[in-house]
């Protein structure tokens, strides 16, 4: 049993602490700390999968009273318990499997309120738009040619494989997500910013079930060099807790980190600290918005 297997055990046993279920404990703790008590010290999770269980079912860690948690405001966030929480936060989402001939849509907001809608094919095999350009479905091989340099090949097929948006092949443990992440990395062996941008690909523009989203968030937590981020917006200036990895060393001083951005409450994955996933379903046909 790894620590996927765990939380999704544990999630299931007793779900998570909302927002209201943690105020009047909040509210004790501020209490305290602006009567002068000592700073009161949790019993935390270990390296042990018991520790692990426990974390999980009491939503608390070893740290004083003003660190607990990662909640909205709170000082530096453990970005392996930020992650951890992202996963069990994933797998309490319903399952959705799509028809084959529909499309996932997803609209994402930039700063200054600049927008993406993309409608792209749940099985890869009909075409798609992102925003006005036609992306080519993949029909027995073959694909059409759009917007090309030359109007002669405008429509001609070329060799191809079908790119689905929906996809429900991939690995549902820590362990084998990262492996597969390691495989099909888009940058350099070893490039965590790279690794970064490949979780945030599967994350914003495909729809992965709940056991594959925990998975990616569960892999992630394995990344050396994590950091936590607090106070931080996304795209929609929506806030959270921000997760980086360093960028690889000779890159140019101008050379940004990665940011994945959760809700401090809810941990739910919100985007990044330049974009955000405000919209993402399943409809019948390009152009049509829920």
């Amino acid at each position: 049993m790894d620590e996927l297997d765990l939380i999704r055990e544990r999630a299931e046993a007793v779900g998570f602490a909302t927002a209201e279920d943690l105020a009047p404990a909040r509210a004790r703790l501020v209490a305290a700390t602006r009567a002068g008590r000592p700073r009161r010290w949790f019993w935390a999770a270990g390296a042990t999968t018991i520790g692990l269980a426990a974390a999980i079912t009491a939503v608390v860690t070893l740290a004083p009273a003003d660190r607990i948690g990662v909640g909205a405001g709170v000082a530096n966030a453990d970005p392996v318990k930020v992650l951890t929480a992202a996963a069990g936060a994933a797998l309490e989402e319903p399952a959705v499997a799509p028809r084959p001939d529909q499309f996932l849509y997803v609209k994402t907001e930039f700063p200054g309120h600049q927008t993406r809608e993309v409608w792209l094919s749940a099985d890869g095999t009909r075409d798609g738009l992102i925003g006005d350009t036609k992306v080519p479905g993949c029909r027995d091989g073959k694909a059409p040619i759009y917007g090309a340099n030359d109007p002669s090949k405008e429509g001609t097929l070329e060799d191809c494989s079908p790119s689905a948006a929906y996809r429900a092949d991939l690995p549902t443990t820590a362990d084998a997500m990262l492996a597969y992440l390691e495989t099909h990395h888009s940058g350099e062996k070893g490039n965590t910013n790279a690794l970064g941008k490949d979780v945030i690909a599967l994350a914003d523009e495909h729809a992965l079930t709940p056991a594959e989203y925990a998975a990616l968030f569960a892999a992630a937590a394995k990344v050396p060099g994590l950091k936590a981020l607090d106070h931080v917006t996304d795209g929609a200036g929506r806030p959270g807790v921000g997760i980086t990895w360093p960028v690889p060393p000779g890159s140019s001083p101008k050379a940004k980190p990665v940011v994945l951005v959760f809700d401090a409450t809810t941990h739910r994955f919100l985007g990044t600290d330049d974009s955000a996933v405000v919209v993402k379903t399943f409809v019948d046909q390009t152009g049509q918005r829920p």
